[in-house]
């Protein structure tokens, strides 16, 4: 039988499509194999997270703007999110981009909190959500960087309606049905009985407890005995001392601790918090990895707004790898204006002329540069880390604002401000410090 030129194209293209068919299942098949199979295995009372069968400690960041690849680079091996999709990067772009990287992802589920308004006895509003939800979960829940759905974040703050956490159980027992491969929690501002007693009885779908404190957290051991909780729970928050934690001045702006100061208590809390606990906890994500404007531009993230590292990114290295990095960030000895302090309530006179003085070391004696600037105080102030804006810089008050030792006038409004200092490395390293002043207007 002769095939007719035209003949054997359709039979060579239908052998193409054919092999372009198997390559695509293969493809999809060593995909479907890749998803991260996860599980809590109990040991007698004592807990352990396994990935694909194999023990994984959480050594995770609270991640959303901040480099992935420096959290690879340093020793971290997972990362939290808060939405999945954070308005530069959907769900997917995120998960890739960890995978790349070999990272794993807490993926954090929007849950609308009754303190901005939302309404859980509203059924009709309650079922839209979950529906919008569920889109979200069903479009990830495949992908191998995934291993934690974490639904809502702080839903108990300033919330008095129990309902919220039968939204919360709803929606783990439509993940655990749809995605059978990963975990539920929900992030929790603080712990108590009566909010683990709420959790236990309309939320017991959820695998296990995640926790948010911060200067608190060193008391978070003695309250997990003290609530008689015996499951497992995880960190999703942990950092600086809060904003409302600390002493304020007289005029009620809260005293930011310097980078080193932050540093510090970054170590102590994790060592005795955290690490200390493990077989009943989980591992923990760092707060922030990156920079946000939350009461001032540098109190919660561990980099500046330019990426460059804190002594806190020094110390979450070391904690994971067990050994410092090669080259460590500088170091605040003392920041002070009119030789005082930002505890020492400095109230300066409108357009009268002060000296500022930063001494800092650098362990790799490394040279510095400086950078200083003025700020209003915030009067943007959001709660449970709302959104704020930061406050424009002051232009044209310092007078060398590159050197360790400056000369500032005082701002001719009278009110509250803030004096910024940054001393950099010349390796990508900051210190950095803050003091609160009042301007009073000059006496006539």
């Amino acid at each position: 039988m002769t095939i007719r030129p035209g003949v054997r194209f359709v039979e060579m293209l239908v052998v193409t499509l054919s092999l372009l068919l198997v390559n695509c299942t293969r493809k999809q098949d060593s995909q479907h194999q890749d998803i991260s199979k996860v599980e809590i295995r109990d040991d007698a009372g004592r807990y352990e997270l396994l990935v694909n069968g194999k023990a994984f400690y959480i050594k995770g960041a609270g991640l959303e703007f901040g480099s992935v690849e420096k959290l690879a680079e340093h020793g971290g091996n997972s990362f939290r999110t808060w939405r999945t999709d954070n308005g530069r990067q959907t769900g997917k772009q995120v998960l890739d981009l960890a995978y790349e990287n070999g990272l794993r992802v807490a993926m954090g589920i929007e849950v609308a909190r009754e303190r901005h308004g939302f309404d859980y006895n509203d059924n009709v509003a309650v079922k839209k959500q979950f529906d919008e939800i569920k889109a979200q979960v069903m479009e990830l829940k495949d992908h191998p960087a995934l291993i934690i759905w974490d639904i809502g974040n702080e839903l108990n703050l300033n919330a008095t309606n129990p309902k919220v956490w039968d939204a919360v159980n709803d929606i783990s027992k439509m993940i655990h049905e749809v995605d059978t491969n990963h975990l539920t929690t929900t992030s929790l501002a603080g712990i108590s009985k009566a909010l683990a007693a709420d959790i236990a009885l309309r939320a017991p779908d959820l695998d296990f407890l995640s926790i948010q404190m911060y200067a608190d957290i060193v008391n978070l051991p003695k309250y997990i005995r003290e609530i008689e909780w015996e499951g497992p729970y995880l960190v999703t928050e942990w950092g600086a001392t809060g904003h409302w934690e600390i002493q304020k001045t007289d005029w009620g702006a809260p005293i930011e601790n310097n980078s080193t100061v932050k540093a510090k208590y970054y170590l102590e809390r994790y060592q005795n918090a955290i690490q200390s606990q493990q077989g009943q906890c989980l591992g923990s994500f760092v707060f922030l990895w990156g920079q946000k404007q939350e009461r001032t531009p540098t109190w919660y993230g561990i980099f500046l707004e330019d990426g460059t590292e804190t002594e806190s990114v020094d110390v979450m290295h070391f904690l994971w790898n067990n050994a410092w990095p090669q080259n460590r960030s500088p170091a605040v000895e003392s920041v002070t204006l009119d030789n005082k302090g930002a505890a020492d309530n400095i109230y300066l006179s409108a357009g009268k002329t002060y000296r500022a003085d930063a001494v800092i070391q650098d362990p790799d004696h490394d040279s510095l540069t400086y950078h200083w600037e003025i700020m209003p105080e915030s009067k943007d102030l959001g709660e449970g880390g709302d959104l704020e804006s930061k406050p424009e810089v002051v232009p044209d008050l310092i007078k060398n604002p590159t050197a360790a030792q400056i000369e500032l006038k005082a701002p001719t409004v009278a009110g509250a401000y803030r004096l910024f200092m940054y001393a950099y490395d010349d390796h990508g390293h900051a210190a950095h410090a803050n003091i609160p002043f009042y301007v009073n207007a000059e006496l006539k």
